[in-house]
């Protein structure tokens, strides 16, 4: 959970951190004021009333995903330097780590402990194991070697286009080329 105006604050650090004094031809001040305003001047409806978000962004907005981004990389950062130091791997995706460390599940365990202690908006939750699922993979360790498998998730429902559909041809013939090339990329 990202609350607005430190996310706002994460964006304008890395705006710093990158040099930049303009994108395009907006200024920096002015990406951050209208960063502001989006991530406090949320509202929605619900059964015929409105409200006023108070925390964190809108889901899906795309300023969110930037800003929690930002967020999250300065979060990150000493975790990263810890992993990448004893020889270990992370990854991250959005809210979603996979770390791989030859490290003793309860020296882990009171790292991420630790970790958690960084930053009360963020919470840190360990799946530890020889086979761990990461966003739509399957990772398992084999005597030290990798290997990996689509997974999907117990909720997982497949959509398939009916093939009467008034999508075009092309986009209907690429479906099944598009689950082969997840297949053969995912898979060791």
């Amino acid at each position: 959970m990202v609350p607005q105006i430190e996310g706002v604050l994460s964006l304008r650090k890395m705006l710093d951190q990158l040099k930049l004094k303009q994108v395009g031809k907006l200024k920096v001040e002015t990406i951050i004021r209208l960063s502001r305003f989006v991530m406090t001047n949320n509202y929605f409806s619900y059964n015929g009333q409105f409200y006023h978000q108070i925390r964190e962004g809108a889901m899906g907005s795309p300023l969110t995903l930037t800003i929690s981004n930002c967020y999250m990389y300065f979060f990150e950062r000493r975790i990263v330097n810890q992993i990448r130091n004893s020889g270990g791997l992370y990854f991250r995706y959005i809210d979603d780590i996979f770390i791989t460390i030859n490290w003793p599940v309860r020296h882990l365990l009171k790292q991420i402990e630790r970790w958690n202690k960084f930053d009360e908006n963020i919470k840190l939750s360990a799946n530890i194991g020889s086979i761990v699922n990461f966003l739509d993979l399957s990772i398992e360790n084999q005597d030290g070697q990798l290997f990996t498998t689509v997974y999907q998730k117990p909720s997982y429902e497949p959509y398939y286009l009916p093939f009467n559909s008034i999508h075009p041809l092309h986009m209907k013939k690429n479906i099944p080329f598009a689950m082969l090339l997840r297949d053969i990329r995912y898979c060791s």
